[in-house]
């Protein structure tokens, strides 16, 4: 594997850079299931209290805000905030945090977590964006997820792993600390599917309010995709500016320009100078629609 290439993905970006925290994170364990199962013991993904019960169940005395029920991730965007506000909570990051005490987010924030803790120990790592079967509860119907992919240096390759789904379904037959590639839609692959007529629109679908199905929830995950593998994990509000403007919605033009972009993005180890060359050179990609830019 190329050198720049894995020096590129030790990098932070204003999401994974841990800034004081990055000493409390070199010296977790290094142990990926051990570091994954520590993880999840303190985030609570929002919809776990309806399908566990856990607002209702368990910790009764703890008096649980009734808003923690809600998504948190719009208020702890980046991993060094989610780290300093679970140690507000409880300075302990243990087996042992109790509910109140949790972080409630999504499955970007554990894997830009883990992507930061790993990027703190000096691993390449990359936040990946796509879709996935094993999470979604309708049969042949793949929703959104983010994945964490790192380097392994000793085994020389790139592994998949899924922070979120760690101690999370009983029946789970995928192994999580390495997922095969086929038990994930990379948001190219989906993307490419949709445009040769291969995926029916109501395969994938992007969990917004309404959902998005089809070509709009691809090309919406495949820009996710892009600036995950250019260190840039942007939020989920956050779209690039042309994308807003016209409601998901792309005239052939711009989908043969996309077409381009993802099949450059089946191999992105292969076509890293090439997809670096669009990020630099096409600021239509990196001109972010966010609260208040305009």
């Amino acid at each position: 594997m190329n050198k720049e290439i894995l020096d590129f993905y030790k990098q932070t970006s204003l999401y994974t850079d841990l800034g004081l925290y990055k000493t409390f994170a070199k010296n977790l364990t290094n142990d990926i299931n051990e570091l994954c199962l520590l993880q999840r013991k303190q985030i609570i993904h929002p919809f776990e209290f309806d399908r566990n019960s856990i607002f209702y169940t368990e910790n009764q005395n703890d008096n649980i805000p009734v808003y923690y029920k809600k998504f948190e991730d719009d208020l702890f965007p980046t991993a060094i905030s989610m780290i300093a506000e679970l140690l507000r909570r409880d300075k302990h990051y243990n087996y042992n945090r109790k509910t109140k005490d949790k972080l409630h987010v999504t499955c970007r924030g554990q894997a830009l977590l883990l992507t930061s803790i790993l990027k703190a120990k000096g691993i390449p790592a990359r936040v990946r964006s796509g879709f996935a079967y094993y999470t979604s509860e309708i049969k042949d119907v793949a929703d959104d997820h983010c994945i964490v992919e790192y380097y392994n240096k000793k085994e020389k390759r790139w592994i998949l792993v899924d922070p979120d789904m760690h101690d999370y379904d009983d029946n789970l037959t995928i192994n999580v600390n390495d997922l095969n590639p086929k038990d994930y839609v990379f948001a190219a692959e989906a993307y490419l599917k949709i445009r040769k007529g291969e995926y029916k629109e109501k395969n994938i679908y992007y969990a917004s309010t309404p959902y998005e199905y089809g070509l709009k929830a691809a090309i919406r995950i495949l820009h996710y995709d892009f600036n995950n593998l250019m260190n840039n994990e942007i939020f989920y509000t956050h779209l690039p500016q042309y994308l807003i403007d016209n409601k998901l919605i792309l005239n052939e033009k711009e989908l043969k320009e996309l077409d381009i972009l993802a099949n450059l993005m089946l191999n992105p180890n292969e076509n890293f100078y090439k997809l670096k060359n669009i990020w630099e050179t096409n600021d239509k990609y990196r001109k972010i629609k966010r609260g208040f830019s305009q």
